[in-house]
């Protein structure tokens, strides 16, 4: 189960990973732009994402089994640890999302660019 809601949050991950940077395009040369953001990207993937989606996914995972044993019902305790690891796993991998995209925009903006969003 650990395992599928780690997958699950990397194609959730993935689906919503398209989020596009604007920048002040006024007096900005875009081929440099297109360089600045590519090291940018670089500089972002060093964000620990695999870390991030496992941490939330056993945190869940202990999170449900927590409510489950409760609740005092061995079943309804691997549901909700199940359920938890899934929700927790996406929940990190939101987290590091978050992270990269506040790491390329920062760098953006140290190199001098007018970042909108």
């Amino acid at each position: 189960m650990y395992r599928i809601g780690i997958l699950v949050a990397l194609m959730l991950l993935a689906a919503c990973s398209s989020q596009r940077i604007i920048v002040d395009q006024n007096g900005t040369d875009m081929s440099m732009y297109d360089r600045d953001l590519a090291e940018c990207n670089v500089y972002a993937e060093q964000v620990p994402t695999e870390a991030e989606v496992a941490r939330g996914a056993v945190g869940g995972a202990v999170l449900g089994g927590v409510i489950g044993a409760i609740v005092d019902n061995s079943r309804t305790a691997g549901r909700l640890a199940g359920a938890g690891s899934v929700t927790g796993a996406v929940g990190g991998g939101s987290k590091a999302k978050n992270e990269k995209d506040r790491v390329i925009k920062n760098c953006l903006r140290n190199r001098g660019y007018k970042v909108l969003n």
